[in-house]
């Protein structure tokens, strides 16, 4: 029986891509490199950071240049991420479905807490959430499971009894190691060379209403 919902928050609750994308932008322009096109940044905005940069500079975490860059890149989103942020179609009246059914609803993202905090007052979200966990809440960000645990440790709820719903293969890694229903949001930032279907999610759905029916 499913008694708490849990959601990742970019590309799953709220479309940020366009702000993420624009962040990159500025930090391309800062080292004379191209603008990326959003149709480029939209399926890698669920990536964050690293999969951004990786996107315009070409280089991964583990790169020497990394650091300053990331840590530039957050100046600059942090600059730009109150411009354009918007819930889903559908993602209010399923916040309200739930809150009917006395259904208790959080927030698992990777977003460090600094942005979370400041972004989740300008969505109008029909009922507060009673939990919302950061990527730096709990020692480490998704798919480590410690921010899954975390969340259910404040609503008192077992991990069983949670269904967890994201975008990303982080998502669905995080909920399956503590034994949480994990559905795909369909209408999330998936890139082509995504598999999805190779993710071990319980399920996928193509608007947020649909997930009533897997209660």
């Amino acid at each position: 029986m499913i008694r708490a919902v849990l959601f990742d928050l970019d590309g799953t609750l709220a479309d940020t891509a366009l702000d993420l994308g624009n962040a990159l932008n500025a930090l391309l322009a800062e080292n004379g490199r191209p603008a990326q096109p959003e149709s480029a940044t939209r399926p890698i905005a669920s990536h964050g950071a690293r999969g951004l940069i990786r996107l315009g500079f070409g280089i991964e975490g583990d790169h020497p240049d990394f650091p300053t860059l990331r840590a530039r890149y957050l100046d600059l989103y942090d600059a730009h991420f109150e411009n354009n942020p918007i819930l889903f179609p559908g993602v209010p009246e399923l916040i309200a479905s739930l809150a009917e059914q006395d259904i208790p609803w959080g927030i698992v993202t990777n977003k460090p807490e600094r942005f979370t905090h400041r972004l989740l007052p300008l969505l109008p979200f029909p009922s507060a959430p009673a939990v919302v966990v950061s990527g730096d809440t709990a020692g480490a960000p998704k798919p480590d499971p410690r921010p899954m645990l975390y969340a259910c440790e404040v609503l008192d709820i077992p991990p069983e009894h949670c269904l967890y719903l994201g975008d990303a293969e982080r998502d669905i890694e995080a909920g399956r190691k503590v034994g949480m229903k994990t559905l795909i949001a369909n209408w999330g930032y998936i890139a082509e060379n995504d598999n999805p279907e190779a993710w071990g999610a319980d399920g996928a759905i193509e608007h947020p209403l649909d997930l009533i029916a897997h209660l």
